[in-house]
């Protein structure tokens, strides 16, 4: 785990060294389960994408800085091959005391993403082998609530 970013508002962005994972919130503290979805009939938050997480070399790249890697909104960024083929949907990482599950819904590069590092890397992560690659990041929800921390190790179950 490299970095563990809360987003307590919308365009707020919290660093934090430690933080809980819980069934129902998420990332405790984050507005995941307060936004509202376009993916949902009920226009409630998606449980299938109560977390996102992107590759930490892949931000890396893209940002160029670490001080900017909050701005691709994702909350957890580990150095983990996220790959369809090493993470498909159903895999299950332990974080700390907590496990997730990768969930289906594709995580893809969006009008923000491209406002905030260009469009060529938008394009980039959104090429075909990109998707591939998954070089945007997963989706997940927590499965088993536990305290994560940056430098913890995330492990394939």
């Amino acid at each position: 785990m490299e970095l563990i970013v809360r987003r307590a508002q919308t365009d707020v962005r919290e660093i934090l060294d430690e933080a809980e994972l819980d069934l129902d919130a998420g990332l405790v503290g984050d507005n995941w389960s307060t936004r509202r979805s376009g993916s949902t009939a009920d226009g409630l938050a998606n449980p299938d994408r109560q977390l996102t997480i992107m590759n930490a070399r892949v931000i890396a790249l893209v940002a160029q800085e670490k001080e900017r890697w909050p701005l691709a909104g994702d909350q957890l960024f580990i150095d983990l091959d996220l790959s369809t083929s090493n993470v498909p949907p159903g895999t299950r990482l332990a974080l700390g005391s907590a496990m997730i599950e990768v969930t289906a819904p594709p995580h893809i590069g969006c009008k923000k993403f491209s406002g905030r590092f260009g469009v060529e890397a938008l394009r980039f992560i959104n090429s075909p082998e990109g998707k591939q690659l998954q070089l945007r990041g997963v989706n997940a929800k927590v499965v088993q609530p536990g305290l994560i921390r940056v430098g913890d190790m995330a492990r394939k179950m």
